[in-house]
Parts: C-alpha cells; structure tokens; sequence
C-alpha cells in the first residue's frame, strides 16, 4: 500500500509539536472552466517544533497521533525567511 504525500504550507505553530498545514487544490470548473482553488487544512506531527508559519513542507499518513492528527512532518522544502 502507497503511503499518502502532500506538500503545503504551514499556517499554524502554536501548538507544541504540532503544526497545521494548508494542502492547495487547483482544479478547472466543469460548467465554466474557471480554475477553482480549494484549501484542506491538515494537523501534522513536528517533533523537533522546527517548522515555522511560511515553511513548505512535505507531510505524510500515519498512524492516529491523537483525534485529528494523522499526518507527520517528513521534510521542510523551502524555508520562510522573512520571520
């Protein structure tokens, strides 16, 4: 069985060894061929608390870490420099 990836930003660190990341779905309206943006929020596991709001990240599936967490944080892309 294939393990889930996405790739997003995070939007949220708050949380201690949690952080909350924004998966971006661009599609194409089936009527009106516009291009449709649709946002998913996912909680993900970061256990060294070192991703930061603006990071792109790469998250995958896990096992259930508590009740809505079932992501991890496998690798940061691209770092946010400006904070």
């Amino acid at each position: 069985m294939a393990v889930k990836e996405r790739v997003g930003m995070v939007v949220s660190n708050k949380m201690d060894k949690t952080v909350v990341v924004a998966i971006e779905n661009r599609s194409r309206h089936p009527k009106y061929k516009k291009i449709v943006v649709k946002t998913k929020r996912y909680k993900a596991h970061d256990e060294e608390n070192k991703c930061k709001e603006g990071d792109y990240v790469r998250i995958k599936e896990t096992r259930p870490l508590s009740k809505t967490k079932h992501w991890e944080v496998t690798e940061i892309i691209t770092t946010n420099e400006l904070k």
